[in-house]
Order: structure tokens, then sequence, then C-alpha cells
């Protein structure tokens, strides 16, 4: 891979066109590929993308298009942002257009249904790509902060070290530090979980549960997560760092996070629809709470809060019922 100097990012949300800024800021050129023509035309008439991040002016450096061969042609790196239970029909539009030198960026936290496969796993089975040759970059990452140039860090994870190193070399800014990491399983199934313990943590703050309740969660959570994690070759360390506790922290503590909100939804004990129409943006963590659950099933690994929000958001079990059930379980050491 050569010295970066033109980036695509595949998808114009909240997450897309920051990470489209932070580029730019660290002196790449970007070109964001955006579905509707009115997200396009904004971006390089205004340079903004008001539906997702208001005011926040986007660097010069970033133009927009509705044509992937336009948006991909000439990349080095490509990121690609799409909602994770899309990514496999999206690639087999993108997959004959990407360099096959080229670095692929998921930036994605999800497991896909059906498969229950990883992001980075599906990008390199569609697209045929060796798994030195695709990233991520996970963390603490809450995308109306970074757009805000608030100070954050990140990781890039990568099998090829050197690859992440240049990787992290094209997206280090002032107010963006990151940091790499070999072990893509566990930083890619530490922002996949977290997701779900964030829709978790929404449920007990709906109901109004205290301090203490919410500081359990979080550690059982990352139990859980860990627990997974080690079963699949990932580095119990990692877990520790940002793409682990980092970015379970910042989920479930923030309210600009959108499984937070749409669980707490469901703890004030409105419907599935109803917290689907405050959040308005995807809750990975809906879906991806299935594919976790079957994940874990797999290879026998228990994972108590996983079940139960499942048994929420896709059984119809009540909050209620479902905390009842975790506080039942058996006694047993830490």
């Amino acid at each position: 891979m050569s010295e970066l100097t033109h980036a695509a990012v595949l998808g114009a949300g909240s997450w897309g066109t920051v990470f489209a800024k932070i580029l730019a800021d660290a002196g790449n050129r970007v070109r964001i590929l955006a579905r509707r023509q009115e997200v396009v035309d904004e971006i390089n008439d205004s340079h903004t993308n008001s539906g997702y991040l208001g005011s926040v002016r986007l660097p010069d450096a970033i133009t927009a298009t509705a044509d992937p061969a336009e948006a991909i042609s000439g990349a080095d790196l490509v990121a690609v942002a799409v909602p994770s239970q899309t990514l496999r029909d999206n690639l087999a539009q993108w997959k004959d257009l990407f360099h096959r030198d080229a670095t692929l960026i998921s930036l994605m936290k999800g497991i896909e249904l059906g498969t229950t496969k990883r992001m980075s796993e599906v990008i390199g089975e569609v697209c045929d790509f060796p798994v030195e040759q695709v990233a991520l970059v996970t963390g603490p990452n809450l995308a109306p902060e970074i757009a805000a140039e608030q100070l954050a860090a990140a990781v890039v994870a990568c099998t090829d070290e050197e690859r992440a190193r240049r990787v992290q070399k094209a997206v280090a800014t002032r107010y963006f530090r990151p940091y790499t990491n070999t072990d893509v399983v566990g930083c890619e199934l530490g922002g996949a979980v977290k997701n779900v313990i964030g829709l978790a943590y929404g449920m007990v703050t709906g109901m109004g549960m205290g301090d203490n309740t919410k500081a359990t969660l979080i550690t059982r959570g990352l139990a859980e997560t860990q627990r997974l994690g080690v079963e699949l070759g990932a580095d119990p360390l990692t877990f520790a760092g940002l793409a682990g506790l980092g970015d379970l922290v910042a989920t479930c503590n923030s309210r600009l996070g959108r499984n937070r909100t749409f669980g707490e939804e469901l703890g004030k004990g409105n419907t599935m629809a109803q917290a689907q129409e405050v959040t308005r943006q995807t809750a990975e963590g809906v879906k991806s709470c299935r594919s976790i659950r079957d994940l874990a099933s797999r290879h026998n690994v228990e994972m108590p809060i996983t079940e139960q929000v499942e048994r929420v958001c896709h059984e119809g079990v009540p909050v209620k019922e479902a905390v009842a059930a975790l506080m039942a379980r058996q006694m047993k050491p830490e």
C-alpha cells in the first residue's frame, strides 16, 4: 500500500461522514458515496450533511457522489460504513470496483445474521480479499462529539501490523488519536457486543435503576463479551482497552448512543416501534443480539445479558421479566 492520497468512504451516515472528515483533516482527499442525490448536492455545494451532523462544516477535501465507481476509483483506502446487516448485499455491488492492493476498512459493529460472521470476515469473503488487507477502526467514537472535534482515541486493528500503522497515520489528527492492534477478533467482538449491552443499560436506565445496577451491568456485560472473545481466539487484554471497556463505557454512559436510547425507551414501557420512532437511526444491537446469541450458542458460551436482550427485542418478553430472570440465575463464583 503506497502513501495514502485518496480515500473513499462508502456510506454517508453520521459515522461515515465524520470518518471522512477525520481522513480529510489528516491530509487525504476523500470521496463519500451517498445513496441520495440531495445529500450529494448538499455535501458538494454547502459542505454540510445536515441530516446527520447539523451545521458542522466539512473540509473542502471531501466531495460526494452517488456513483460507486466514481467514489472508489483510484482509492487505496476504502472505508465501509453501512448498516451491518446490509453489508453483504452492498459489497456484492461494489466488489469488482476495488483495487486489489487497496486496504478495506470496516467501520461497522455487528455480527451477520445467519452466518454469525464478523464484518471483516464478510468483507474478506465477498470481496475475495486476504485477511491482512482488511482492517477496522473501532473504540469509543460517538460521531457528534468527534464532529465537534472533541478529543477521542480509537483502535486500528489489522492482522498486518505494518498496514495498521499506515492506516493509523492516515487517520491521526489533533483531535483523533488512533492506536494499533493486531487482535482483529477481540476488537471486532468488543464493538459488536457493546451494542447489545448498551441496549440493556438503556433498559435499566428507563426503569429508573441506579448506579449500582448500571455498574453491575457494565462489568458483567464486559465479562460475557470477554468469554466469547477468548473462546474465539481473542486476547483477553483487548477487552480492557479502547475496543472493549472504552467503547462499552461510552455507549452506555452517553445519551448520544443509539442503542442506549433505544433500550431506554423499552425500559420506560414503550414498544419496539415507538423506540424506533424516537431513535430514528439504526440501533445495531437490536439485530445483532440475535446473531451474537447464535454465535455464543454455537461455541457453548454463556451470555445471559445478551440472551435476555434478545428475548425482549425478538420474543416480546417484558423488560421487567427479563431483568427478573437475570437476577434469578444460579449463584456462582465471579
